[in-house]
């Protein structure tokens, strides 16, 4: 059958063949808009390309006009009711004072990196000068060791949280496919997920601190002790949901898929692979999803008690500091967690969404 040419169509066909392909465009981005959280972006491309005007604005003003509304009435009502709270560091900011510390954070953050290159430039302009004089044995290179600014707090935070994470995946997937597989490795796994699964990072902290205390032996020049203690608490608080879910998915997988793993005499790690993996991956990203979630949650207060320099040393300085600025910075970081929360999710949802056959496909 020979495909028409477009440019053949009279006019209106054309016009009308040209409508139908890009809401076919929409409808297929609208999938990824969704796995994003911006939905509402799919109406108004809809609406943008001709279509009718009253379904889009209830749609936009469902996906994205309600959030907003909300949003301005929460702000409203922090606005209204923060002065009426007094604590010993004063009254309670508002959205405007938070909002003036995290332009102060920010500007502070770029004095910082100013004083920095300043410093290297500096050091690089002596030691020039001392090859010139002939002295290269009294040129030295010093790490520049001012004050952390927020932003490098901030990705403090996401490197020990990733590598808790990471460390709590490397364990909890193996270990919940042998579960899943093998009915009696189940039953002996159970009993200690049940009793350790509950335990709160707070009651992990000292034993992992005394034992990272122990076998440290980092250096100056390697990993900082404080980072480990806050990503192994992260890895022992985390790993359960993942290990949990996994379990759960290896076992309800199709039992038909086993029996042609048998009939093909497939090896164990082909059977893992090409049958068990694909099969369990919803599940398993919804374990990855929930453990990142709970290890975020509880990086906060692993890194307040074991000083790592991330945001939750950031938000225990301020309380310690205790200067009228102290609790709007605070606040400022609790909106940052929230936020990055929030990104994470997405981050991990989207991967589900890449590897698995979902609804959101």
């Amino acid at each position: 059958m020979t495909a028409i040419d477009p440019t053949q169509l009279p006019p209106a066909q054309a016009r009308e063949a040209a409508r139908t392909r890009r809401f076919a465009r929409i409808t297929k981005m609208d999938a990824w808009f969704k796995v994003l959280g911006l939905p509402w972006l799919t109406p108004i491309l809809r609406l943008v390309a001709g279509d009718t005007p009253r379904s889009q604005f209830k749609d936009i003003w469902r996906l994205l006009g309600v959030p907003l509304l909300a949003i301005a009435i929460f702000l409203g009502a922090w606005a209204w009711a923060a002065p009426k709270v007094q604590t010993s560091l004063g009254a309670i900011p508002g959205p405007a004072a938070v909002w003036e510390q995290a332009v102060g954070l920010h500007q502070a953050a770029a004095a910082e990196r100013v004083k920095e290159a300043e410093f290297y430039a500096k050091q690089e302009e002596k030691n020039a000068a001392l090859i010139a004089e002939g002295q290269s044995d009294k040129v030295k290179t010093r790490a520049y060791t001012g004050k952390p600014t927020y932003y490098q707090q901030i990705w403090t935070s996401i490197k020990t949280v990733f590598t808790g994470f990471l460390i709590a995946t490397a364990v909890a997937v193996p270990l919940g496919i042998i579960a899943g597989l093998s009915p009696t490795t189940n039953a002996a796994i159970n009993p200690l997920v049940q009793i350790f699964k509950p335990v709160s990072p707070l009651a992990w902290l000292p034993i992992v601190t005394m034992v990272v205390s122990a076998l440290y032996a980092g250096g100056d020049d390697g990993v900082p002790k404080s980072f480990l203690i806050s990503a192994i608490t992260v890895t022992l608080c985390s790993l359960w949901p993942t290990l949990i879910n996994t379990a759960l998915g290896v076992a309800s997988i199709d039992k038909d898929l086993i029996s042609v793993g048998r009939v093909l005499k497939l090896s164990p790690w082909a059977k893992i692979t090409k049958l068990v993996l694909p099969s369990a991956l919803p599940l398993i990203f919804t374990g990855l999803r929930l453990s990142l979630g709970v290890g975020w949650m509880v990086l906060i207060a692993a890194e307040m008690l074991s000083q790592n320099p991330g945001l939750g040393k950031f938000v225990w300085d301020e309380f310690q500091n205790g200067s009228s600025d102290s609790l709007a910075k605070i606040m400022v970081a609790v909106l940052t967690i929230g936020i990055i929360g929030f990104a994470l999710d997405r981050v991990m949802f989207t991967l589900q969404s890449l590897f698995t056959f979902s609804a959101n496909r």
